[in-house]
């Protein structure tokens, strides 16, 4: 589980950065006098606004089905085991057609 929650602050870190460099391509562009410009401008930092609420909630479920999965794992894992089984038979029968 420790490795699940490393690698869901390392993916939160980077859509936060992603964030950051859009917002800074905003302010970026607040002296521009183009109206194509300031109307995508204002579009981008709408969604910008919308997007860091939905990115906090997004990692909030994320981590709370892992941590189901986990548990269910851990409980019943032979039934993890089997149905990883049967999913890769079937990758493999569908991969293998032609």
């Amino acid at each position: 589980m420790a490795h699940t929650e490393d690698y869901t602050k390392a993916m939160s870190q980077e859509m936060h950065n992603i964030i950051d460099h859009a917002q800074a391509l905003v302010e970026a562009t607040s002296g521009e006098l183009d109206e194509r410009i300031q109307s995508a401008r204002a579009a981008l930092k709408e969604r910008l606004d919308a997007s860091k609420g939905e990115c906090g909630e997004l990692e909030d479920r994320l981590l709370e089905k892992v941590q189901v999965a986990d548990e269910f794992i851990h409980v019943k894992p032979y039934y993890a085991i089997g149905g990883t089984f049967i999913a890769g038979l079937f990758l493999g029968w569908f991969m293998s057609r032609k």
